[in-house]
């Protein structure tokens, strides 16, 4: 019985070719859509869970309020780690990351820029799981002076991971390490990576107040981490208001698996993703599938008419409910089947254009064979049910006289389920299109955006000799021969990258330091830099080479925070002299108007220029070029770079870019929206498709009596395609609400934003009607013009 529902399915699909093709098609690229979407999040999930006491490493993030001030960092003083095992019995081990042990990385002849280095503890390796290639795993950190390199590292400097142990390499040529192991690379899912790992210094120390070093604590088996939470306050209130730290500051325990989704704080060690995007695709994904089992559904059930003589035949013969139950859910079945073997092919040929769109390395079966072929079946044989059953079961309800007769009509609920059932597929299509133009139109805003500067052709790039740090005049200098060189200025900072540090200060009123500390971003930068970056100046002069060492120049937003109409000639305090313990004023001789130094996802906040105070704080050069002969006045920077620096190499990064690369993680939510997107106006097209083939099939007698009565072409196509165009208008109204609330939600992460305007709902909904209309009329023009005389004669 069963191999005779499996033919006669199998027939049904040959003969209706059309259809067919439309249901495979639709759930053939929604699964394949879902895969896609399942793999990344599923890899998204499984950030850093591969080290084996991942449950129990926790990373410690620091957070402050005074006033009108805060901050939120996933740094914590170098005291911490010792501190927390010290004090606290449920803290197992603890381990310090200093990101700052990179350079120019030599070995031999070779010599080129290393910057992913940690200096870190020698119980990093208690803490996090790698694979070792080659070395002593146990403790290969244990003495000053050691390094443990990654395969890839390992790849450029030996010839295999064996030869690198013991080999000393250096960095900055003053440096030596000892090679004790060779490690696997840090994998894809890990919230931060390097290429080497460096023994902390004996020397590195630091200070209660200086929040420069990440770490990370490991918990004893089965400790409450509730507990040690609540033990927190006292804890801080013991080291940190003992040391004059006039805040209200928090430390917060950061469970390692969440870091990577939860976690948003200021110097994230890697690119973080939000766990909000992942609910956004999980729902895109769920969308997606659905529209296309409503699209099956859809087609289904409105070809059930014709198929009621073909049931009343079968109950004559000897049919059953359960037998034509049984035989249309076989049909959804082979249908389905069909579906999943195609999304398998759809996958594989396509993953490796998702893993660019993605940047990610995931195969198809990336959750395992085993595991990958059930969900699939399971999917089938679900699928089959949900698809088939309602067609089924309505099918198989109708007396045989009726049926024979055709004398079923349409009914009511019938219809108003499948008109239903349209409305929500282009709904959700209106939402997607709406949600991909503001995307766009939001990221389009924030790269033509006015940044306070001007960032047109401007580079920069490292000096990681200290040597050259102290020839910054001579080497300006000679740049500034070249006419293709317009400007030439030194900083501490590249600005653009997310990483300018801060200070706090104290205000002077009326001669007095008011007792409150504020919080600011810090930049150092020579008298060239604000006419090299084209700064405007609210009020006040720009630095002077020789005698403003002990001045600064403030932002708008400085001035706007303490209330001020004017900052030139006020005094704050900067710091205090170590060896006096006397405040260090500053006096303001300058207001700059406000300019960005961060993406436009952070506003403009209070921040204080300086002239450097040693040789070392040049170590940022901003060149200003021509747009003219852009490739020969780079050749001109190398050369001239290769003169005063024989051994570094020159990386530069032109500014714009710098900025542009803060928006790579919304550009590629961007285009992967967009391109699922596509995919859903495609399916919800082939459903509305199969939806008009089907009833100017339906229609054709109607249509040749029309003709024969008159009835013009275009007013034909307006009588079969006026409904469904009713419904797609419909959905617009629907959508508009639900994508103006989604994307005021996702215009949030942005301090500096587009306005939703209505033109934007209006290009969705258009966009919406014009496809379903291109999609329908097709069939229905063919149907409008074919000869009155064959639609008469058809049955």
């Amino acid at each position: 019985m069963i191999k005779n529902y499996f033919k006669i399915a199998l027939r049904n699909l040959v003969k209706n070719k059309s259809f067919s093709f439309i249901n495979i098609a639709g759930l053939a690229l929604s699964l394949a859509a879902f895969w896609f979407i399942a793999l990344f999040i599923g890899q998204e999930l499984s950030y850093d869970r591969y080290h084996e006491n991942a449950d129990r490493i926790y990373r410690l993030a620091s957070h402050g309020n005074w006033e009108a001030d805060k901050f939120d960092v996933t740094g914590t003083s170098a005291l911490t780690a010792k501190a927390m095992k010290d004090e606290f019995p449920e803290v197992e081990q603890t381990v310090r990351i200093n990101p700052e042990g990179g350079g120019i990385l030599s070995y031999n002849e070779k010599h080129f820029k290393e910057d992913a280095v940690y200096f870190t503890d020698s119980t990093f390796f208690k803490l996090f799981t790698y694979h070792f290639l080659a070395g002593n795993p146990a403790n290969p950190l244990a003495k000053p002076g050691s390094v443990v390199i990654t395969k890839s590292l390992s790849d450029k400097l030996f010839a295999n991971p064996s030869d690198a142990i013991n080999k000393t390499i250096y960095f900055d040529n003053n440096s030596p390490n000892l090679v004790t192991g060779v490690m696997q690379d840090v994998p894809e899912n890990s919230h931060f990576a390097f290429h080497a790992l460096r023994a902390m210094p004996a020397s590195y120390t630091g200070n209660w107040g200086n929040f420069n070093t990440y770490t990370y604590v490991l918990l004893k088996k089965n400790a409450d981490v509730k507990n040690l939470r609540a033990k927190m306050p006292a804890f801080i209130k013991k080291h940190f208001t003992s040391n004059g730290l006039d805040i209200a500051y928090s430390i917060e325990l950061q469970p390692l698996t969440s870091i990577h989704l939860y976690s948003h704080l200021s110097y994230e060690l890697g690119e973080n993703l939000n766990i909000n995007y992942l609910y956004m695709l999980s729902l895109v994904g769920l969308l997606i599938l659905v529209i296309a089992f409503i699209n099956y559904t859809n087609i289904n059930t409105a070809r059930a008419a014709v198929r009621l003589r073909e049931v009343a035949v079968r109950k004559i013969i000897g049919s059953t409910r359960r037998h034509l139950v049984s035989l249309f859910l076989t049909e959804s079945l082979v249908v389905i089947l069909i579906a999943t073997i195609l999304s398998i092919f759809l996958v594989t040929l396509i993953m490796p254009l998702f893993n660019d769109l993605t940047r990610k390395h995931l195969s198809p079966w990336y959750f395992g064979g085993v595991t990958s072929v059930a969900c699939l079946l399971i999917f089938s044989i679900l699928g089959s049910l949900i698809g088939g059953l309602y067609s089924a079961l309505f099918l198989s309800r109708f007396k045989i006289i009726a049926a024979l007769k055709n004398q079923v009509g349409e009914h009511g609920t019938q219809i108003l389920f499948r008109k239903s059932l349209i409305v929500f597929q282009f709904t959700v299509t209106i939402v997607m299109i709406t949600a991909s133009i503001i995307i766009y139109s939001q990221l389009h805003f924030v790269s033509q955006k006015n940044l306070g500067f001007n960032k047109k052709q401007v580079l920069t790039f490292h000096l990681d000799s200290r040597p050259l740090r102290k020839q910054v005049a001579a080497f300006r200098s000679v740049l500034l021969q070249n006419p293709q060189v317009e400007a030439v200025a030194s900083a501490g900072n590249p600005i653009g990258n997310n990483d300018i540090g801060m200070m706090d200060y104290s205000i002077e009123k009326n001669g007095v330091l008011d007792p409150h500390s504020n919080l600011a971003y810090a930049l150092t930068i020579d008298e060239n830099f604000i006419p090299a970056m084209q700064i405007k100046m609210m009020e006040g002069r720009n630095f002077n080479a020789t005698a403003d060492s002990d001045k600064v120049i403030v932002n708008e937003a400085f001035l706007k925070k303490q209330g001020w109409t004017n900052g030139v000639n006020k005094r704050i305090q900067t710091g205090l002299d170590n060896s006096t313990g006397k405040v260090i004023y500053s006096t303001i001789i300058g207001v700059a108007r406000n300019f960005h130094i961060y993406s436009l996802q952070h506003k403009i906040d209070p921040m204080i220029l300086q002239m450097p105070k040693s040789a070392n704080e040049r170590d940022n050069m901003y060149v200003r070029v021509s747009a003219h002969n852009i490739p020969q006045t780079l050749q001109f920077l190398q050369q001239t770079f290769r003169k005063f620096d024989q051994e570094s190499p020159f990386e530069y990064h032109f500014l714009d870019k710098n900025f542009a690369a803060q928006y790579v993680t919304e550009e590629k939510q961007g285009e992967v929206l967009l391109a699922f997107t596509i995919l859903a106006i495609c399916i919800a097209c082939l459903g509305l498709f199969g939806l008009i083939i089907f009833s100017t099939k339906q229609r054709v007698k109607e249509i040749g009596i029309r003709k024969v009565l008159g009835a013009s072409v275009q007013s034909l196509v307006a009588t079969l395609t006026s409904g469904l165009l009713q419904l797609v208008l419909l959905s617009m109204l629907i959508a508009i609400p639900v994508a103006w609330w989604a994307m005021n939600k996702w215009l949030q992460n942005f301090a500096y934003r587009i306005h939703i305007s209505w033109w934007i709902f209006l290009a969705a909904g258009v966009t919406a009607i014009i496809i379903a209309l291109i999609t329908i009329s097709f069939q229905a023009i063919k149907a409008a013009v074919a000869n009155p005389v064959d639609s008469l004669r058809s049955e």
